[in-house]
């Protein structure tokens, strides 16, 4: 668990920290609440809904990793499923600014990779920028999209967005965390290599193709995955590898114990995600092996 994650209890009403002081300590939390706690909080606290999200957003901004701005956001969605996923943004000193992850970002990966296939809601600390209001403009459930910010009433997605672009525009009806199996297979044995297959298959990439997956090894041997998710304008788009970041951040993981890589990607794509893969990992760590797969 992260320090700076038990050090954000000490910012949270009294009340709310007793209540969820347990529930952050133990072994299994992964920066999610179910429906079940979420509502047990509600309980204990007597917050309204939209109170107790607001009221932890210093625990997802807990997860920030800002060592070049040092502006911490945090940001938790709501799934279909009612489960709350936090995120928060990520920053990577010795790469480019075009690497970094948005907390808006951090939340629907987070959300994507345990298996959501729309989210209800949005709570963030401050106001999305342009880049993240495109990202989510991507998602399944971009038309019906609650945003909620401290102290402002919840408004749509497109209220942020007004005349939006998007994939419709481009004739594509795919849409960010729909469900795929995009039937990629690799004569690869190994075991990250086969996970990095399996994520790729799940990938978010009508306007290019490039079906890619990263799975990353943790120095304890857990693997953490990500897939790469498309935008319409392009720019927004996230990597593979910031996903299985984003998924190894959340779980409490420091980037410092990444020990392996794997990127499996679509061979006959217009593009390729192995360049930034190998200048980002560089930066982290110049020792991290890299094996890549073009299927």
């Amino acid at each position: 668990m992260h320090t700076k994650v038990m050090d954000a209890l000490g910012a949270l009403p009294a009340d709310l920290a007793s209540a969820i002081k347990p529930i952050v300590e133990a072994d299994h939390f992964d920066a999610t609440l179910s429906p079940e706690v979420f509502a047990q909080l509600l309980s204990q606290t007597q917050l309204t809904d939209t109170e107790l999200r607001v009221a932890l957003l210093p625990l997802a901004a807990a997860y920030s990793i800002t060592p070049i701005s040092h502006f911490n956001v945090g940001a938790i969605v709501r799934g279909l499923s009612g489960t709350l996923y936090f995120g928060a943004n990520m920053e990577f000193v010795g790469t480019s600014l075009s690497q970094t992850v948005h907390a808006e970002q951090s939340a629907i990966s987070h959300a994507w990779v345990k298996g959501e296939t729309g989210l209800q809601d949005i709570t963030i600390n401050y106001s999305p920028c342009g880049h993240c209001r495109q990202f989510m403009n991507e998602l399944t459930s971009a038309k019906d999209l609650i945003v909620q910010l401290p102290e402002r009433e919840a408004k749509n997605l497109q209220e942020y967005l007004p005349e939006s672009f998007g994939p419709a525009d481009l004739n594509i009806t795919d849409a960010l965390l729909a469900t795929v199996d995009h039937g990629m297979h690799t004569e690869a044995t190994e075991t990250l290599v086969q996970a990095a297959c399996q994520a790729a298959n799940r990938a978010h990439a009508p306007y290019t193709n490039n079906f890619s997956g990263v799975a990353l090894k943790a120095k304890d041997g857990n693997v953490f995955v990500g897939m790469y998710a498309e935008n319409a304008a392009f720019n927004p788009s996230l990597p593979p590898l910031q996903v299985a970041m984003i998924n190894m951040n959340m779980a409490g993981y420091p980037l410092a114990d990444i020990e392996e890589v794997a990127l499996v990607e679509k061979s006959d794509s217009t593009i390729s995600h192995l360049a930034d893969t190998q200048t980002t990992l560089e930066a982290l760590n110049p020792d991290i092996p890299l094996t890549y797969v073009a299927v």
